[in-house]
């Protein structure tokens, strides 16, 4: 049974606009000696009053295998995630569709030859595998905590990378791009010699507030904002909205002796989504939990309020595109 979070229910909210039909693009199963996730954690959260029809499992070096050849050893975790699809699926378990799509690990960086993991991703889930996520969050500073994969500096940039990533489209995958702010200008040259991939771009491109970064809001969002605009012009890029309640991006929720409301986390936070949105357009943008991860800060249904109260203004269509159509769309759902 999921465990409950005191310092979490001291905030306890109604789902604003509760019929509004959302896919989660982005979440995380894993089962950690002082952390799970697994099905019932992530059906407690999306039972918790919003419409969550269907969800996107993402990459988290979860479940990989024990033994065998090394660059397969990511095989394992699309295995796990698979069948506890399949267990959603069965209906059992309610109406929402978790793992509904799922993207898994493949280190590009061995170039051509990644082509036999990609395929081997594919057999072992050829009705859900959509893309790969490859992290490549890297900075000098001591400070901050390079991504989970632990690649060098300017992976993106890497002749074998590139060469490894070019075996994506023709598979007809997708690539999630987890990074920093400091590195979006790298995606951006990236998605300009791959125009015919779709690169996902996680978490807003990670604006940092922590290390070096910390109490310089401003001066962060001047600098991602112009680093957004460019990546917004390459038409093969999408935009996920979320995942900016982590501890790297320096808001503090977590250290507070109550976890904020929907209506703090927007008014902090709001000024992220609008821009993005704005320069992408609702078609090439989606709200994403990014939990159990994000669940350090506030709630499931608070993460959703605050994507609802930042939307309130949008259109009907526009509302549908951000938190359904766009994740359908671009995640093949």
């Amino acid at each position: 049974m999921p465990v409950a979070n005191p310092w979490l229910d001291q905030v306890i909210e109604a789902a604003l606009d509760p019929e509004l039909p959302i896919i989660d693009p982005h979440h995380h199963l894993w089962d950690y000696p002082n952390s799970r996730y697994l099905l019932d954690e992530m059906l407690a959260d999306t039972s918790s009053g919003h419409n969550i029809l269907a969800t996107v499992f993402v990459e988290c070096n979860s479940m990989f295998r024990a033994s065998g050849p090394e660059a397969l050893k990511p095989i394992g975790e699309t295995e796990f995630v698979q069948g506890i699809a399949a267990m959603s699926a069965s209906g059992r378990y309610g109406a929402t569709r978790v793992a509904a799509g799922i993207v898994g690990f493949a280190d590009l960086a061995l170039g051509a030859s990644v082509c036999e993991v990609l395929t081997a991703q594919i057999a072992a889930s050829p009705n859900r595998f959509r893309g790969i996520r490859h992290a490549v969050g890297w900075h000098a500073s001591e400070d901050i905590r390079n991504s989970h994969s632990n690649p060098p500096q300017s992976l993106l940039l890497n002749p074998k990378f590139r060469e490894g990533f070019a075996q994506l489209q023709p598979l007809g995958l997708s690539f999630d791009a987890w990074l920093y702010h400091t590195q979006i200008p790298e995606l951006t040259d990236l998605a300009r010699v791959f125009p015919e991939t779709t690169i996902i771009l996680d978490h807003f491109g990670g604006p940092l507030g922590v290390g070096p970064y910390e109490e310089k809001a401003d001066a962060v969002f001047d600098e991602w904002r112009k680093s957004i605009d460019e990546l917004a012009r390459c038409p093969n890029v999408v935009a996920k909205l979320g995942g900016i309640n982590m501890a790297v991006n320096g808001f503090g929720w977590h250290k507070r002796e109550r976890p904020p409301t929907s209506q703090e986390l927007a008014a902090a936070t709001q000024r992220y989504y609008l821009h993005t949105i704005e320069r992408f357009g609702p078609d090439r943008c989606m709200f994403e939990s990014n939990f159990p991860v994000d669940k350090l800060s506030c709630s499931y249904a608070v993460v959703w309020n605050t994507f609802k109260r930042i939307a309130a203004g949008f259109s009907a269509a526009e509302k549908a595109a951000l938190f359904h159509d766009t994740a359908a769309r671009v995640y093949r759902l």
